[in-house]
């Protein structure tokens, strides 16, 4: 078994004119600054699956990379005080393949910067027996904190809240990479 946690960055807003892009490609160069992560860009605006959760579209292919990955970070946008709707349908469409795995949030958004979108997530997760991770990295006012070229302006908070969350994720992804080993009990 490879020392390397793959993690599966998800970029959750399927929107026009999304921020999300820019969010991700910095979390994206802060993984693999990191280091440990062999890191699978997971942008939902390429993922089609059916709202009916009939199995179609690209359903196979996404069990696959979600089944293949040790960990995950989800980029996410808050919208009317949620998560975005497509987020958890492609959460629904595959089940199994969340579990007993570890999952960091990088939110953005307006003046709270996401972080209720993360909180609602954080119980969508649990249900999925994911363990999600503490700390987080939160972008109130988003479209202040990026340049026009989509570089981190004052990224020192940023970076250091980043490293915090990665250390805890290649713990728990480790942990639970070594513990999926063994079945769990029903």
């Amino acid at each position: 078994m490879s020392s390397q946690l793959k993690v599966a960055l998800v970029v959750a807003s399927v929107r026009e004119q999304r921020f999300g892009p820019v969010v991700a490609g910095w979390v994206r160069e802060q993984l693999e600054a990191h280091g440990g992560f062999e890191v699978d860009v997971l942008d939902l605006v390429d993922v089609h699956v059916p709202v009916t959760l009939d199995g179609s579209g690209d359903t196979e292919a996404l069990r696959a990379r979600i089944g293949a990955a040790d960990a995950f970070v989800v980029v996410t946008p808050e919208y009317n005080h949620g998560y975005p709707g497509y987020l958890k349908i492609v959460v629904d469409t595959v089940l199994e393949e969340w579990a007993g795995k570890a999952l960091g949030f990088v939110s953005y958004g307006g003046s709270a910067g996401g972080s209720r979108s993360v909180e609602q997530l954080r119980q969508v997760f649990t249900e999925l027996q994911v363990h999600t991770i503490r700390r987080q990295v939160v972008f109130s006012g988003v479209w202040d904190r990026f340049d026009d070229e989509g570089r981190l302006v004052e990224g020192a908070r940023y970076e250091g809240a980043a490293k915090s969350m990665f250390d805890q994720l290649v713990w728990w992804a480790a942990a639970l990479r070594e513990a999926r080993r063994t079945p769990v009990v029903a």
